[in-house]
């Protein structure tokens, strides 16, 4: 059995048992903007780790670039909200990155 089909099977064992299955965003009751929000900085923080590890670049490394700290570079990377979408472009510029791998992210973030 597939691991989608694992999924659905213990989805739906968990519904007959009166549990309500959802996503992060229908639990916190995101708007549209905020899901959009949401999937962009992950989008980013996927395409800056990619990058920077397709260029052998260490979190420190790229920390060094952005005149920043490893832990900064770390949160980067986890998609955390107290980091601005304009430094997380910068990272993934200073990784070697550009539009298109974020763009690429994007759409296979759409995808799932």
């Amino acid at each position: 059995m597939t691991t989608r089909g694992r999924d659905k099977k213990t989805r739906k064992r968990l519904e007959v048992g009166g549990f309500r299955v959802g996503d992060a965003e229908h639990f916190l009751d995101l708007s549209k903007e905020e899901r959009r929000l949401v999937q962009l900085r992950l989008a980013v923080s996927r395409a800056v780790r990619y990058q920077r590890k397709k260029h052998g670049v260490t979190q420190k490394q790229l920390a060094n670039k952005l005149k920043s700290s490893q832990s900064r570079v770390a949160k980067i990377e986890a998609a955390a909200g107290d980091i601005s979408l304009d430094l997380s472009i910068r990272a993934l510029f200073a990784a070697g990155g550009g539009m298109r791998d974020l763009v690429r992210e994007v759409r296979a973030i759409g995808r799932r």
